[in-house]
């Protein structure tokens, strides 16, 4: 039959994910990198990825595909929540979850710095350059939804890559903020749902984006703008872009 279908332009996408993630049918899926409609049948033509798709990958078209079959996607859901249910009694037999993710090494702390004047004179010692982190963990995946220091907190919010790309990516970034960091394209995830809890959940004063060049770093900076209007908080923000060869770009 011919019917109204979503097409994925592969040399557009950028494999941030979010489109997978918007689909309720599950039609599509990450594939090397890249969004594929995986199941026709699964796709009914509504269009919920198209807004989720940070670099327009997403479009429609008309063309001879198979019927929507709903009875199919919602037996493929029934499946896919009796999986999870198995995950979550497999875990709750091995032992109690630590915070965000099941390992002790998630579980949320602050980081005591030294002060100011010590950090100065360990520099003028010729010591390494003091980390300017003040929080642990700092995946996206693994932070909490609330922690303490989230309160009144300037937040960071930078691709993975930036800290390797810009050397003094410490001192001039992660310095008087908490940080959180991902890869939206490794990760193949969204992002704003986790973002927009905790904007939403604690007085966050300002968030700093920072992401590199490269079209797939266009995923973070997508998942951050949609949690700020999804959070209904009005809250500065910037975005810095940092070029492959370690320079900060201007716009």
């Amino acid at each position: 039959m011919i019917r109204r279908i979503i097409r994925i332009d592969e040399e557009k996408c950028n494999g941030c994910g979010a489109c997978a993630n918007a689909c309720h049918e599950g039609a599509i899926e990450m594939v090397n990198g890249k969004a594929r409609l995986m199941r026709e049948d699964y796709c009914d033509g509504l269009g919920d990825c198209l807004p989720a798709c940070p670099t327009g990958a997403i479009s429609f078209e008309e063309r001879e595909a198979p019927a929507y079959d709903e009875a199919a996607v919602l037996a493929a859901k029934k499946v896919a929540e009796a999986a999870k249910a198995g995950q979550a009694s497999a875990q709750t037999a091995r032992g109690p979850v630590h915070a965000a993710g099941g390992c002790p090494g998630s579980m949320a702390r602050t980081i005591a710095r030294q002060r100011e004047n010590e950090e100065s004179q360990a520099a003028l010692r010729g010591a390494s350059p003091a980390s300017r982190l003040s929080q642990w963990p700092v995946q996206i995946k693994l932070a909490p939804v609330q922690a303490a220091y989230f309160a009144g907190a300037h937040l960071l919010v930078a691709a993975d890559c930036t800290a390797y790309a810009y050397g003094d990516f410490h001192n001039q970034f992660i310095k008087n903020k908490i940080t959180l960091i991902g890869c939206p394209k490794l990760d193949a995830v969204d992002y704003s749902e986790k973002l927009t809890q905790i904007l939403a959940a604690n007085d966050i004063k300002s968030v700093t984006v920072v992401r590199m060049e490269v079209p797939c770093c266009g995923g973070i900076e997508h998942a951050v703008k949609e949690a700020l209007k999804a959070s209904g908080k009005f809250i500065p923000w910037q975005v810095v872009t940092i070029s492959t060869d370690g320079r900060i770009l201007e716009d």
